[in-house]
């Protein structure tokens, strides 16, 4: 989703008014607010197709998915964002109607506008969020899911998928899809392959002479 910055300062309290008031959404942080502009068809589909597929695989499980009208405190009081799609499985999320805190999975469909903010400074306030354990990145140029999980040592390891035949596949969520079923409908080419790639000849070995 991209964005287009307004004015100077705003209170969070500023912030909760301005957003009952405006239909366009924006996000907050220390104080900056941003409207959040308009997404492509692609977009909405790939977001889209991970809101069905979570939904399906989460039926008779205490977690909810979300998509981008709800609104995540990443940090009460200094930073509010609306995720493409997230995943709560905390119980007192359940009772929000408007704002989650707590979710075990974000995915955000990038966007040129947006993708260095999500890849860095929303990355790492997200990973202040002590509930997280997968943030996706998602492409909209091409088949690519970049996907990041929180290992049992606290590091965010990285997995990119990218074949035809690659699976996201994420037990605790019931989540597996494939690349194809991520970008079902979204007009989106695989990636190709290099086929006019060369390798380059090994250089000759030679023994030296005793």
């Amino acid at each position: 989703m991209g964005y287009a910055e307004l004015k100077p300062h705003y209170t969070a309290a500023e912030y909760f008014a301005l957003e009952e008031q405006n239909e366009v959404r924006h996000e907050f942080f220390e104080g900056e607010i941003f409207a959040m502009a308009g997404a492509s068809v692609a977009h909405n589909t790939i977001a889209g197709n991970f809101y069905v597929a979570l939904r399906q695989s989460l039926r008779g499980k205490k977690c909810r998915v979300q998509m981008e009208a709800v609104r995540l405190a990443v940090e009460e009081g200094r930073h509010y964002v609306y995720p493409d799609v997230m995943v709560s499985c905390d119980p007192l999320d359940q009772r929000e109607s408007q704002q989650l805190y707590s979710p075990v999975l974000i995915v955000e469909v990038l966007s040129p506008s947006t993708e260095s903010h999500d890849r860095g400074l929303k990355f790492n306030q997200y990973k202040k969020l002590a509930s997280l354990r997968h943030y996706l990145l998602v492409s909209q140029t091409t088949w690519l899911v970049e996907w990041y999980q929180l290992t049992e040592h606290g590091v965010w390891a990285h997995t990119a998928l990218a074949e035809v035949d690659d699976r996201l596949d994420i037990p605790e969520l019931g989540l597996a899809m494939t690349l194809a079923e991520v970008y079902e409908e979204a007009g989106i080419a695989p990636m190709k392959p290099n086929l006019n790639a060369v390798e380059e000849p090994a250089a000759p070995f030679y023994r030296a002479q005793p």
